[in-house]
């Protein structure tokens, strides 16, 4: 099978413990890093990610784990670096990077990319030439993300994930309260590339 691509810049992170900590600064050093993603066919998908929310494990009432584990949120309390894919609205799924150690409960949704590489596929998938990946359901259906990859360990296909040698300097990133929630939207939990025009609207 091959290999993911290389980046300039950019190198595969290869440390668990990079997701093994809180998922506040989880979210905040995936920004600038790329997500990849191989299709059945070997062909690999991804861009770089510019915006992210944390969701905590304890008093955050918008987060899946404030109840505990559930048959949905099952991956959210399994150890730091699996994926956690549930769906929304009936139709559309989200993809999230489990953060923590096993039982915890925290993870952090990737909300938007910079689409890099495989766009003709991605734009192929989303059926459109732009707004590839400027939210989370649009980068899933764009990676060609599915329920199947819930659980999946992000160290090994079909996911990869590179870290820039050089880490986005804190003013470039900009934190702010998360989108779309009844409860938990005051929380200061999103973080976002500044000035960057693939961020989600």
């Amino acid at each position: 099978m091959s290999a993911p691509p290389t980046l300039a810049g950019h190198a595969p992170e290869r440390s668990r413990r990079f997701f093994e900590r809180e998922a506040r600064a989880v979210a905040l050093d995936l920004v600038g890093c790329v997500l990849l993603v191989r299709g059945d066919d070997g062909a690999w998908c991804g861009g770089a990610i510019v915006e992210t929310e944390a969701y905590l494990a304890e008093r955050d009432p918008g987060s899946h784990a404030r109840n505990g584990p559930t048959r949905r949120n099952a991956s959210m309390f399994a150890r730091g670096g699996l994926a956690y894919v549930y769906r929304i609205y009936g139709m559309h799924h989200c993809f999230n990077a489990v953060t923590g150690p096993a039982g915890r409960g925290e993870a952090v949704l990737v909300r938007a990319l910079e689409p890099l590489v495989g766009l003709e596929r991605m734009r192929a998938r989303r059926g459109r030439e732009r707004d590839l990946c400027n939210g989370p359901a649009r980068l899933v259906e764009a990676l060609g993300i599915a329920p199947e990859h819930d659980g999946a360990d992000l160290f090994a296909a079909p996911f990869a994930l590179l870290r820039p040698r050089r880490t986005v300097p804190p003013h470039r990133v900009v934190v702010d309260r998360r989108i779309g929630l009844g409860k938990g939207a005051e929380l200061a939990l999103r973080f976002r590339l500044r000035d960057s025009a693939f961020v989600s609207r």
